[in-house]
């Protein structure tokens, strides 16, 4: 099961990447409606920080948003949050993370757009504990760029090592230890993002 290949791999180096961590027809349907919504503009621009810290900025930025609601979720966002709750349970028994909820996003990088280098964990709140991304896109390679670059020594600047966003593959890694940036694509890239928060 993919829950046990996360949690081996989060054990022993603190991230995971995994493929096919939902089907195909399941991703292919949020990629849908990723789409769906920027048609329509139900998309906003990303911010960076906290409360009186938020703003909007796009040197640092470049990604449209749609926060997911369970009590409106479609069939392809229940099959996908359940998995990632199956997950958390999985990460508790075995890692006693003390992980409680799943806040999470849809993403949309227009081309030419990234994020760049940042931790996941907010200051002063240590409520985020890991971080996940899970890729919507079809038929993804090299060329077209949009790569996760995960800094694997826990520093901004040393050894990392880049996914490629391809559908259907799950990234996880404690969001308190690693650096990461997304690098720009030549095409729009998608992904459901998110995080496990514990109490706090």
């Amino acid at each position: 099961m993919r829950a046990g290949v996360v949690a081996d791999a989060l054990a022993g180096r603190g991230w995971a990447s995994v493929h096919d961590f939902v089907p195909a027809p399941t991703w292919r349907a949020l990629a849908a409606e990723v789409h769906a919504a920027c048609t329509i503009g139900g998309l906003r621009a990303a911010g960076v920080g906290t409360g009186e810290r938020y703003r909007v900025a796009h040197a640092e930025r470049g990604d449209q948003i749609q926060w997911l609601e369970p009590a409106s979720a479609s069939a392809a966002q229940r099959d996908t949050l359940s998995r990632f709750d199956a997950l958390r349970w999985r990460l508790n028994r075995e890692l006693q993370l003390g992980l409680f909820e799943f806040d999470c996003h849809f993403a949309l990088y227009p081309p030419g757009a990234g994020y760049r280098r940042h931790h996941d964990q907010h200051r002063g709140s240590q409520a985020r504990t890991l971080s996940c991304v899970l890729y919507l896109n079809c038929d993804w390679n090299a060329e077209d760029g949009g790569q996760l670059r995960l800094y694997v020594d826990e520093s901004s600047c040393g050894d990392y090592r880049d996914v490629l966003p391809q559908g259907g593959t799950l990234v996880c890694f404690l969001s308190d230890r690693f650096w990461h940036e997304v690098l720009p694509a030549r095409r729009a890239r998608l992904s459901l993002t998110g995080w496990f928060r514990r109490r706090s």
